[in-house]
Order: C-alpha cells, then sequence, then structure tokens
C-alpha cells in the first residue's frame, strides 16, 4: 500500500489551515509514519507535484489523501473516512 497526503499552500505561501490541522492530528495519533509521500498542491504553481495530483483525481479540496493497493487507487478527500477505512481497517458502515 502507499499512502500519498497532498496538502495545499497559498499563493501567499502560507500553508492551508485545514491542511495543517490534519498533519497535526496524523502526527498526534502515530499516522504520519504510514504515510509514504507528502505532494504539496501549490497554488501558485500549476505544474507543483499536488496540483498535477489534484487534476488527475479530478478535485478541488485539500487536504486529500490517495491510496494505491496493487491495480487499485482511492481518493479520500474526508480525514476521518480516510483513518476509518485505510489507517484502522475498518470497512464502512454499509458493508458491515
Amino acid at each position: 500500500m502507499h499512502i500519498t497526503f497532498v496538502k495545499k499552500q497559498n499563493p501567499d505561501g502560507s500553508s492551508c489551515g485545514k491542511c495543517e490541522e490534519v498533519e497535526r492530528r496524523l502526527e498526534r495519533d502515530g499516522h504520519m509514519a504510514r504515510i509514504d509521500e507528502i505532494a504539496i498542491a501549490d497554488l501558485a504553481d500549476p505544474d507543483s507535484r499536488g496540483m498535477q495530483l489534484a487534476k488527475a483525481f479530478d478535485t478541488a479540496y485539500a487536504p486529500f489523501f490517495i491510496v494505491r493497493e496493487g491495480d487499485e487507487t482511492k481518493l479520500y478527500t474526508i480525514y476521518l473516512k480516510f483513518v476509518r477505512e485505510v489507517l484502522e481497517g475498518r470497512p464502512p458502515p454499509s458493508a458491515q
């Protein structure tokens, strides 16, 4: 499994508040070790890695997570869903 965490950087160079909050939660809960890559979606640079990923996955939300496992790739834009399904390994409620 490969997990990419994409966070946004504003045109003035400041970090996205929500992205920083999510990163703090990942660190606090001991999940940062599971993140394989952090990509920055620099709003001032459409060619930045994070902006390319946002375009490829057709999302305007940040932060988001891309989870690749084998031939399957899944996008998560909701942090708690990502934690529940990927980091804690619990299936979605409809699958229980």
